[in-house]
């Protein structure tokens, strides 16, 4: 991958269409410490943020969501378990939704 991570590809759906990525190591996690709910400034009741869906992580989805869609295919990406919130391993679930038409290649056809 890239950030010197490594995953592992596994759960593949029976269609074909869906798999879930294992990142044990996560470069952006190492240092971050997610802030208590019950911190004593209101965020536990009403008026503050909901931390509880605060996701450092969640560039990652981005990134294989542009880097996907740059060879024609569309997918829907979403971090499943965090080790910031207590998993032991981060989960990217990764579904296809759309092959795309390639349009590149109408600028270079003969007429």
């Amino acid at each position: 991958m890239f950030l010197g991570a490594s995953c592992e590809v596994a759960s593949f759906a029976p269609d074909g269409k869906s798999f879930s990525l294992y990142l044990y190591d996560n470069p952006l996690a190492i240092f971050v410490e997610l802030p208590s709910m019950n911190d004593g400034e209101g965020n536990s009741s009403g008026g503050g943020a909901d931390l509880s869906k605060l996701s450092y992580s969640e560039v990652y989805c981005g990134v294989i969501r542009g880097a996907l869609e740059q060879v024609n295919l569309r997918v829907e990406c979403s971090f499943v378990r965090d080790v910031l919130m207590g998993e032991e391993v981060n989960e990217i679930r990764v579904e296809l939704r759309e092959v795309m038409a390639d349009g590149a290649g109408d600028d270079y056809k003969e007429e």
